[in-house]
Formats: C-alpha cells, structure tokens, sequence
C-alpha cells in the first residue's frame, strides 16, 4: 500500500496548513470474541490555514462507508484510496471530519492486536500505534506534532474490562464513555479491551494521588507478582519527580501485561503495554527483575520525556528512547533503597554492547537520524537509538554535571508541557543550567556516525616508574556503505589504577584520575612519576562511549585475574572489551572461550554471566575456525556442566549454568541426563525443573533428533497455554529432520496465518546452529521469497521474516556474492535493504574472525 507510507516534506505541510482540536472516536467492539471487523466511527476537529486547501487524514482499513466533512458527504470510493482518505476544499478555521468505517483486528502486534487464549478460549485486545498505527483503528492526522484530545466511546462485551488513557468509566449498557484526554499524539493513544485480571493500589505522596493499576490475563494471575511491580513503579515515581520537578502528568497509571507483544513495552500515556514474558511462570535469575524494572521504568520516563512533551519529527527518536533509557537506569543505580546498585554494570555489558555492533554496521547513522519517511523510522529502533543515545547522555551527565543536567530538564518540560519539541529547545535548556556550549558536542556527537577507539600508550623506566602516560583517540574508516566521515571526539574519560591485593586476593582501584580526551593525542601528566599498576583501565565507571583497549601488559594481567576484579563494573568492561576484540577479530575465538572459562567462575554479576553464556556460544558457532569448532564445542558443553553441578543449589548461577547446559549439550551422555532431568530419575540439588526449564530441555532433545512429535505433544499437554504453544511450535520447528524444516519453512512463507509470536517461534526452532548442511538448501529460497514477503506482509511480519531466515548461518563468500547479487538485483526499498545489508555484514565479520582464529592455531 504506497500511501501507508509518510513523508517527512508531507508532514511539514501538513503541520502548517492544520491544527487539530480534538478526536471522539466510537468503537463497537460487541463482535470482539468472534473476530472478523469492527465498526470505528471517528470525528475530528481542526483548524485550517488557508481557504480551500486541500489535505488528507491516514486510515488503514478493510472498507469506508462514509466521510463527511463540514455536513457534505464526500463519495467514499473516490476520495478512500492508498490509505488515506482525501479532504478537498477545507475552510479556513474550524472544520469537522466524520469517517465511518470498517476496521480489522490483526494478529500481527500492530494496531488492535486480538488474541484468543487457549486457556479459556476469551479474546483479548490490545492496541500498538508506534509508529504509524493508529491510524489502523480510526481516521488520524498520523504524525506526532499534530496533538489533540482523544474522547473514546467503546462497546465491548458483558464482562469485559476496557482501559484507555483516561480513567475508566463505569459503563452503562456495555458502552465505556472515556473523558477527554490531554492533548497528546496519536501514537500514544490507547485502548486495551477484554476479561482481563486486575491488582489496583495508589502512589500517594505529598498530597498527590495516582491510582495504579496492574493487568493481566486471568490464566497468568496466579504468577502475578503485583507487590514487587508497585514497589519499582512507586521507586519510580520519587525519584523521576524529584527530579524531574513536574508532577507526574496524567490522571491515573495502569501497566498492561499484554499476549503477542512484539517489543519489550509502549509508552501509552497512563495506560503502559508490556510484554506479558515478564509475568514470570517459573523461576528466573535477579537478571531477569533487572531487565523487567528496567522496561517499567523506562517507560514510566517516557510519561514526561515522550508523552508530556514529544519530538516534532522522528529524527528526535532517539531523544525520546535514550532519555528514558539513560533515566531508567540510573533511576536504579541511584534511587534510595534501590535493589540494583549495580544497574550501570548490566548497561556496560549489555546495552552498550549492543550500540557497539550496531555502530560498525554498514548502516551506522548518526545518533540525531535523518528520518526522511515512516519507512527509515520503523528500522531505526536499534542500538543506536537506544543505547549509544543513552551512552552519550550520561557522558553528558558526566560534562555538565548531575545537577545541572537535571535543572535543564527542569526548564525543557515547565518550557514544553503537552507541545512538541526539537534537540536544540532540549540543548538550549542545558546550555542555560550549565553554562556550557554544546553546540559542537552536538555536532560531534549527535550528528556524526561512527565509534571512536581509545588506547593507553605508556612509557616506564626501569624501575616500572610510568615516565609518560597518552590516550590515543582513533576513528576507524566507517562501514562500507555507510555515509559521512570517521570523527575524533571530546570525551570525558576516568582512568582507573588497578592492583592485586595480596590478603584479599582481589584487584582493587588504587587510583583514579578524571579527564577530558580531545584529538588525536592526549596527555595524562597526573600519571608520571607513578608506579606501573597490575591494570590501567580506561573509560573506567564508564562515562564515555568509546572501544577500550587494554595495553599488553593489563590484557595479559586481565586474562589471568578478570574475575578478581572487586567491583563488577570494571570486570564488565574489560568483559566487553575482549568480546568486542574477538568480534573484530583481534583475539581469537580460542583465546576468548580461555578467557572466559578462566574468570566466569568468579563473576558474581548474574545478568554478566548469562551475557558471557550467549558470548560464548555465538563465538563458537560464528567466529571460530570450523575445523576448531567441534573442540571448543566438547570444552565449552563441559564446562557449563560442572559449573551446574558446582553451583550453589537453588541459586540464580545454578539455573544460569542449566540453562547454558540445555542450550549446548551434544554427547549421548549430556543429552541422557537432560532425558533423566526431565523424566525425574535423575536430580541436581536444589535445581528445579519447572515449567520453562523442562521446555528448554525438550527443545534440545527435538532438535539432536532424541524428541519427535509425540514427546513435544506430550509436553504441550503438560502446558497447554499459550507460552506452551510456543515453546511446542519451536521444538516442532528445531527438528533435524527435510521433513519438520519444510513444514516450518511453508507454514512461515506460505501463509499468513500465523499470530507474530508463533511465527517469531517457528523460526527460532528453525534455525538451529548443528544444522547448518539441513539449512543450506533453503539460502536460494529465501533470496526468491524474501521481497515479496516484503511487499505482501505488515513490517513486523516481514521484517521477523527478512532478519530471521537469512542465512547467517551460511558464513562463507558464496552466501556474500549471492548477498550482492540479490542486493543488485532486487530494487528493494531502503528499509529492506537495510536489513539484509546488516544481515550480510554480519557474515562478514564471521569470515574475518575464522581467518584470524585459524591464523591463531598456526
């Protein structure tokens, strides 16, 4: 549909030529548990400009029965087309649209998600409007500079719960008459509908009240762990409104945990969608409360940065993500009385990691991104527009100063409140509070591409005395493809002194200095005359967003003692560093899994270990040498079963190192004890093989073949819920069998019948990494289908599709010609292109780190 897409140029004249005052949007959702279509009735009014202009209002729906606007009716076929609906000759000054249509539920994530539980068979509905979705369920002005008020009507079935942005009504006649909300975008309205289980309590401070309430389904109640989500939000509340000084803005806040849901969580004002994965049914690790209070506070950020006040365009994006993501956290490192301390330690290892990778892909952008159309923005929520956004915030935390930070905040949302903004009313505010320029850290930092590298050079005397002490600032040439020039950057670094302690056996920091890096050489006079320590780490307590490398004589330290390390954000940064070395091929595979299995025995951060287990894995089956790999398979898989069987019984590393165990055993003796775990004959103490755990084990034991339909049925009846629904259809699909992959392969690309979550199921059990020859065959495949199903699916379908299926696992200079020649040949849109360019890269970097773990083995 080539109208479903918006130009930024389009959006500009729209913006001048109207005003819109206000939606009342009437849903009959009588008809929900049966599926099919509803009836969406919107009224809309707006202000006009210019006399006789002509405009259009987006709608992507099945059929129009009706538009009239200012009392004449519009002939629907004529002026309903590509997705939006014409609007000819509008008055100057007020003018009233009513479009009556038909709309569709889907069950692709986007719009008004409708999802039946296997449970209790009920229906339940939720909406998703970011980016452009709103639009899927009634007539809207869709772009996020044209705020209004939103009065919603809804008729739902007897028994049902709907919850919107404004408090919930009592209804009358099945019928919901919502009030008004304040004026906001479109993209952060919502609706979520159905039978669903409800917790409610109250945040009271100061005289403020907000009601709270927390949903889910009626099957997941009983592991809803309310009290603990109401402790975080209310965290959450203190300490953004201290200091934020701006009350929080809206009437109530509900957290919505939601089936099907394709991201983590949506802002919606007062009225958040979460993912309903983090209404954990069996035991996890604290790293998995880390990740989830994380996401509710990440968008309890958003209610001011986002919804209160909101980018004029997309290009603002990443303003709206890396604020909530660099508040969230140190929300959690700093809150008192906070759980997670350590929060800043998960971000180095995680987030940042993640801003690293995407940083050296050929479509590296920079952090302030040119959104020319809808298009661009639905693949621009990546590591750049997270996480390196909210690593170049805290470095700017670090150069203004907390407090000054926060007095520009301050002054943006009392400037701003329920309007639409810009980077530089946000750069204004804290040039005001900070008295400092930030206009070529803006330039250097926001609207430049690329990452810079920093690396000790140290000179000692004989008596191992530092004489000179420099930090080398490099730019590497940016990714083939990528556009704009490699850029040296100011920094604000620490560099941290670190020796062994002999009584206590760990490395502590006996010094740190703090520092601004600029150019291509800067001096550390602090450090002459100083005694060489065991380690010098740069970028230490991590400020700064840049590569790290230790010098020889640290790394050769590090590889031996990584996990003495006292503090874990230190052990998390060189973790991070020696797997970004492995990854550019710099250390080899060998040496990183020897890394690894030398130190993980002493981390004591759960979120790191469990980042390590994934390192580890990815390394082996990527980047080392196929003709090493089936070793460092044996030593890997060895390992993670004596560290199951040495943990402490019950803990979080023992069901860190079960999992890991699961994910990789291989021997007919492993996969015996996984049967045996299972089936109850045999036991690990303290290690319970709950819910999860048993479907991890069984999916291994369908994808060496040991499981076949039955056992996964068998298993399905265990847990017929929809999480057991998935988990069945990925051991379906992880079988090693012509058989089980083409019936995968067809019920993916052949048809569009399945929910997005089942689909993002089918294809993890599909590409398993010991089935690489079963796969080969379907790389041609996939270079037919792959466009098609690009133009013919919804983006959150294509795009699972278009970065699931391509071959990665395909890491040879076949799979990159054949790459190349489709790239050519196709004429696939940016967005498509962009993906499979990614995807290429990646095998790319595989190709380079084999060759430099082969060289090691010479």
């Amino acid at each position: 549909m080539p109208g479903t897409n918006l130009t930024r140029e389009e959006a500009q004249q729209r913006a001048k030529l109207l005003t819109v005052d206000s939606y009342e949007i009437d849903l009959d959702l009588s008809g929900a548990q049966e599926g099919g279509t509803y009836r969406s009735v919107t009224t809309v009014r707006f202000d006009v400009a210019e006399n006789g202009a002509d405009s259009f209002i987006d709608l992507v729906a099945p059929t129009v029965h009706e538009v009239t606007l200012n009392g004449d009716a519009l002939d629907a076929d004529e002026v309903f087309k590509d997705s939006r609906i014409a609007l000819p000759g509008l008055l100057e000054g007020r003018n009233v649209l009513r479009v009556v249509a038909d709309c569709a539920y889907t069950n692709t994530g986007e719009g008004l998600h409708r999802f039946v539980d296997p449970v209790d068979q009920q229906a339940y509905l939720y909406t998703q409007f970011e980016v452009p979705d709103a639009r899927r369920v009634f007539a809207s002005f869709e772009q996020p500079d044209l705020k209004a008020t939103f009065q919603f009507t809804v008729t739902a079935p007897e028994g049902w719960t709907v919850i919107s942005n404004s408090p919930t009504p009592e209804p009358k006649d099945n019928v919901w008459s919502f009030e008004p909300t304040p004026r906001i975008s479109t993209y952060i309205t919502a609706l979520i509908v159905g039978p669903y289980h409800s917790v409610h309590s109250v945040y009271e401070k100061d005289g403020q009240s907000v009601p709270l309430g927390i949903y889910c389904r009626p099957s997941l109640a009983e592991y809803l762990d309310s009290d603990a989500i109401f402790e975080v939000t209310r965290q959450g509340f203190d300490w953004f409104q201290e200091k934020f000084d701006y009350a929080y803005p809206f009437k109530k806040y509900d957290q919505l945990f939601v089936p099907e849901f394709n991201a983590g969580a949506m802002e919606n004002a007062g009225a958040v969608t979460i993912r309903d994965q983090y209404v954990f049914r069996s035991k996890v690790t604290d790293a998995a409360y880390l990740g989830r209070a994380e996401t509710i506070l990440h968008e309890l950020a958003h209610m001011w940065f986002g919804d209160l006040v909101t980018m004029e365009w997309w290009n603002d994006l990443w303003l709206n993500e890396s604020f909530a993501t660099y508040t969230s956290i140190a929300c959690q490192a700093h809150a008192p009385g906070t759980r997670w301390p350590h929060a800043w330690t998960t971000f180095a290892n995680q987030m940042k990691t993640w801003a690293y990778r995407q940083d050296q892909l050929p479509s590296t952008h920079p952090i302030m991104a040119e959104i020319r159309d809808l298009d661009d923005v639905l693949v621009n929520f990546d590591g750049i527009t997270y996480a390196k956004g909210a690593s170049v915030l805290k470095q700017l935390v670090a150069y203004v100063g907390m407090d000054e930070f926060f007095k520009g905040v301050q002054a943006y949302f009392k400037r701003h409140a329920f309007g639409n903004t810009r980077l530089s009313d946000l750069l204004g505010a804290l040039e005001e509070t900070s008295g400092r320029d930030l206009k070529t850290w803006s330039r250097l930092w926001l609207e430049t591409a690329g990452i810079n590298v920093l690396r000790p050079e140290i000179e000692t005397d004989a008596h191992g005395v530092i004489t000179s002490f420099a930090i080398r600032q490099e730019a590497p040439a940016l990714p083939a493809g990528a556009k704009g020039e490699p850029t040296l950057r100011p920094h604000r670094i620490a560099v941290g002194l670190y020796n062994l302690d002999d009584a206590s056996g760990k490395l502590l920091r006996d010094e740190r200095v703090e520092l601004d890096v600029d150019g291509e050489l800067t001096t550390v006079p602090q450090l002459a005359g100083k005694g060489r320590p065991d380690v010098i780490l740069l970028n230490d307590d991590d400020l700064s967003y840049a590569k790290v490398r230790l010098d020889e004589k640290s790394l050769a330290f590090v590889t031996e003692h990584l996990g003495d390390f006292e503090a874990s954000l230190p052990r998390a940064l060189c973790w991070a560093s020696s797997w970004d070395m492995t990854r550019d091929a710099e250390l080899a595979t060998r040496d990183y899994v020897s890394l690894v299995l030398s130190g993980i025995g002493k981390e004591s951060d759960i979120g790191v270990v469990q980042s390590l287990h994934r390192q580890v894995k990815l390394a082996i089956e990527l980047y080392a040498d196929p003709a090493a790999r089936e070793a460092l398979l044996t030593r890997w898989t060895d390992a993670t079963l004596a560290h199951l069987r040495a943990a402490e019984p019950g803990g979080d590393h023992q069901l860190a190192w079960a999992r890991a165990f699961a994910a990789a055993a291989r021997t007919p003796e492993q996969l015996d004890l996984l049967e045996a775990l299972l089936d109850g004959s045999q036991s690990i103490e303290g290690l319970a093989v709950d819910t999860e755990l048993r479907w991890a084990f069984v999916q291994r034991l369908a994808a060496v073949g040991r499981f076949d339909e039955a056992e996964i049925a068998a298993e399905y009846e265990r847990d017929r819920t929809a999480a057991g629904e998935r988990h069945a259809a990925t051991a379906r699909a992880a079988r090693p069998t012509p058989e089980a992959k083409a019936e995968a392969w067809s019920s993916v690309i052949d048809s569009d019948k399945l929910p997005n979550a089942v689909q993002e199921a089918v294809i993890t059990g599909f590409v398993q990494t010991d089935q690489r020859e079963l796969l080969a065959s379907y790389t041609d495949t996939f270079f037919e289908v792959v466009k098609d199903i690009w133009d013919a699916r919804s983006h959150e379908i294509a795009q699972q599709i278009a970065i699931g299926l391509y071959p990665s696992l395909q890491v040879s200079e076949e799979t990159l010609r054949k790459t190349d020649a489709w790239l050519a040949s196709a004429e696939p849109n940016a967005a498509l292109r962009r993906l499979i360019s990614e995807s290429r890269a990646g095998v790319e970097r595989a190709l380079r780190a084999q060759e430099a773990d082969a060289a090691a083995a010479e």
